[in-house]
């Protein structure tokens, strides 16, 4: 029996983050200044993107999103919730973070169903439920897998072509930093984005987000949104009082305290860590593809994919469970479905699909923490049965 844990998810903290944060908290200036602007530099040069702002979570972000798509619209279309019969689309296999935003802004959701193949959304159910009324699409790219943009981009164009304009796409990346889809990556495809820095993400500034726009009009309302409303770069007569506010914002904005964390982890995570997710799940696709009662799923080699979580289907998932539970290896669905809390009731549709397999999804250990040697031991431990 292998005699410590594998966990499923543990921090990386490089031996810079402690001094780092360390020069920040005894400078004198700790939130937001030019530790996060670099921060958004690093950023906005691994995406190659030039819209891009930090937040202080991937929630706030989504939050964020929602309130300017209700409030003022999006995209170059300026796409807008308007009336109560108008909605976003979304997942309800997702943490509730992807989800609550929409809701605490007042906004409706329909579900959209699961594909079993990819547990992403599944995108022939989605081409059902839109209607006129469907004014943004949220798809979550689960376990860092990413959905078929290249198909998603098709059912927005046809969409377009019968109502007038394109539905806004917000991809969740929380789990898919440094993905690649085809050769490209994930935060890199025009649409509005969300990622999560967050504790036991593949980069974390303990805390904190970023959110990717894809109009210059829209990330300029932003920065203002995320602080108050307030101009940061304005001249001011008196240095302590902001000018007129013309919109309300939210106090979302990143510090540098958490910025000089994600910058000292940053470079550690994209040029090391990132592959061993790659090769460990690469390992898994190979030596778990003929298990009894154990299913994979569809992944496409066309896509580069550092599995956050890497999920698998099986029978008796609590057997299953029990078995990696004694022999110390830690297992977890990580997200219970959305659609089944009391909150959310009045949305309750039918998910067939979803419905087919939750009862089997299940995911293990695929971080940069597991060794060569433990996931022998994990495969090992599948290969004996449950």
């Amino acid at each position: 029996m292998n005699k410590n844990p594998i966990p499923l998810f543990k921090v990386f903290m490089s031996e810079e983050a402690a001094d780092n944060s360390k020069k920040v908290l005894q400078s004198g200036y700790i939130t937001q200044g030019p530790v996060v602007d670099e921060f958004e530099k690093k950023l906005s040069r691994f995406f190659n993107v030039d819209k891009l702002i930090t937040v202080n979570s991937a929630t706030s972000g989504l939050h964020l999103i929602v309130h300017m798509l209700k409030n003022y619209g999006l995209t170059d279309d300026r796409v807008k919730i308007e009336n109560d019969d108008d909605h976003i689309l979304t997942t309800p296999l997702t943490c509730t973070a992807s989800n609550w935003p929409i809701l605490l802004n007042n906004v409706n959701l329909r579900w959209v169903d699961v594909d079993s193949k990819t547990c992403n959304m599944s995108l022939d159910d989605l081409q059902k439920k839109l209607t006129k009324n469907t004014k943004a699409v949220l798809i979550v790219h689960w376990g860092g897998y990413p959905i078929d943009l290249d198909k998603l981009r098709d059912i927005q164009n046809d969409f377009e072509k019968k109502h007038g304009f394109k539905f806004v796409i917000i991809e969740d990346s929380a789990h898919a930093f440094g993905a690649k889809y085809k050769e490209n990556l994930i935060g890199s495809h025009g649409n509005i984005n969300s990622f999560s820095f967050q504790a036991i993400k593949h980069l974390t500034s303990v805390d904190g987000g970023s959110v990717i726009f894809n109009n210059t009009e829209d990330f300029e309302r932003s920065k203002l949104l995320r602080w108050y409303g307030i101009d940061r770069n304005e001249n001011r007569k008196d240095f302590r009082c902001e000018e007129d506010i013309e919109e309300i914002g939210f106090k979302f904005h990143m510090n540098d305290v958490n910025a000089s964390i994600g910058l000292s982890n940053f470079d550690e995570v994209t040029n090391n860590l990132l592959h061993i997710y790659i090769e460990n799940a690469k390992y898994y696709q190979s030596e778990l593809k003929d298990v009894n009662d154990l299913t994979l799923l569809d992944y496409s080699e066309d896509n580069s994919v550092p599995f956050w979580i890497y999920t698998i289907k099986v029978k008796n998932r609590d057997k299953f469970m029990l078995k990696m539970k004694e022999k110390n290896i830690i297992t977890s669905r990580v997200h219970e479905r959305n659609d089944i809390h009391s909150a959310v009731k009045k949305f309750k549709e039918k998910l067939p699909e979803l419905d087919s397999f939750i009862d089997e999804m299940i995911c293990i250990p695929v971080g940069w923490w597991v060794t060569p040697d433990d996931r022998e031991y994990i495969v090992k431990t599948i290969k004996e049965g449950w």
